[in-house]
Parts: C-alpha cells; sequence; structure tokens
C-alpha cells in the first residue's frame, strides 16, 4: 500500500501562481464584480463582470484590469494592443533620451611618480570629457598599509590635476586595501 501512494504523491500537481506582469484582459478577469470605466474615462459604475465584458465586445474592445487591489477591482474599456503599442513607443523613447554614464577606473600605487601621476591625470581628463565618472584608486600592499596618508595625499593631488574638467563626488575612503575616490564631469 505504502509503495502506491508514493508515487500519487510524487506526481501530485502543483498549482503556481501566474506573475502579473502583464494586465489582466476580457476572460482572464475572474472577479464576480467590476468598477467600469468608459473609454473616455468616465465612470459607468460597479456591475457584474460578464455584463462589462458584453458592453467591451460590443465596441469591439478589450476589458482590461488596471486597478487590481481596489475593492471592488477597475477595469477599463480599451484597445489593449493599441495601449501596449504606445507603452512599448514611450519606453523606446525614454531609453533613447536617458544617457548612459559609465565608470571607468584609474589605479595607482602610493609611492607614484609625478610623470606617472600627470599621465595617469591625462587619462582620466579623457573620461571626464566624455562624461565618464572617473573610480581613483590607490592600492596599499604589504608595510604600505601603514601609511594609507601617502595614498590620501597621491588623491589629493590627482584631484587638483583634473580639477579643471571634473569635481570630486566621493571623497577619498579605505575600502579593503584600497582607498577610493570618485571624479564626475563638471557641469557648466
Amino acid at each position: 500500500m505504502a509503495g502506491i501512494l508514493y508515487p500519487l504523491l510524487y506526481f501530485k500537481k502543483i498549482r503556481r501562481c501566474r506573475n502579473i506582469k502583464e494586465l489582466q484582459i476580457n476572460e482572464e478577469i475572474r472577479e464576480r464584480e467590476v468598477r467600469l470605466i468608459d473609454v473616455d474615462g468616465s465612470q459607468v459604475g460597479v456591475m457584474p463582470t460578464r455584463k462589462a465584458m458584453e458592453i467591451a465586445f460590443e465596441r469591439k474592445l478589450d476589458l482590461v484590469k488596471v486597478a487590481p487591489n481596489a475593492k471592488p477591482p477597475v477595469c477599463r474599456i480599451m484597445d489593449y494592443g493599441k495601449y501596449k503599442y504606445e507603452l512599448a513607443k514611450k519606453e523606446k523613447e525614454a531609453k533613447k533620451n536617458q544617457k548612459v554614464i559609465n565608470v571607468k577606473e584609474v589605479r595607482m600605487t602610493p609611492n607614484i611618480e609625478s610623470h606617472d601621476l600627470n599621465v595617469k591625470a591625462n587619462r582620466a581628463i579623457d573620461f571626464l570629457k566624455n562624461g565618464d565618472k572617473v573610480k581613483v584608486s590607490v592600492r596599499f600592499r604589504g608595510r604600505e598599509l601603514g601609511h594609507t596618508d601617502a595614498g590620501k595625499e597621491v588623491l589629493t593631488n590627482f584631484a587638483e590635476l583634473t580639477s579643471e574638467y571634473g569635481v570630486i563626488d566621493k571623497h577619498p575612503k579605505m575600502e579593503g586595501r584600497n582607498m577610493i575616490m570618485y571624479l564626475v564631469p563638471k557641469t557648466e
């Protein structure tokens, strides 16, 4: 008997909740009553879901649940395909207008020579001119960890060299074996 029950429990169906990312439309709406909003935005009132669907189908449009958490849920009569198209169009437009800020990194040691510091500063200035954020880090190894003030001095000199094109976003701070500072382009 135990051998028979085990396979039944093993093959038992597990109900999974549907991840609600898209709005529920037409037959997907399971509530008994809904608050209906017309195409022009006027409220029709609270009515059974079947009647609301009939009104939407008479107008050859869709019934879309726009506020599922309300009591009763709010449904709107609209052309769902056109609505999704407009949303995609707005999303694409917003993506086109947004500016992507990249973070570029410049690494140094606490005992860097002045010429090397100037070369690194010129590289950071190029990044700042392109509108990128610059992460400047000084890495301490071994006994250098006892002289973090030297690393801070290097970072302040670096900030002075790049001050024409960038400003300090986050001041020098220790993170593990590294001292890190962030520079952002100057806004004029």
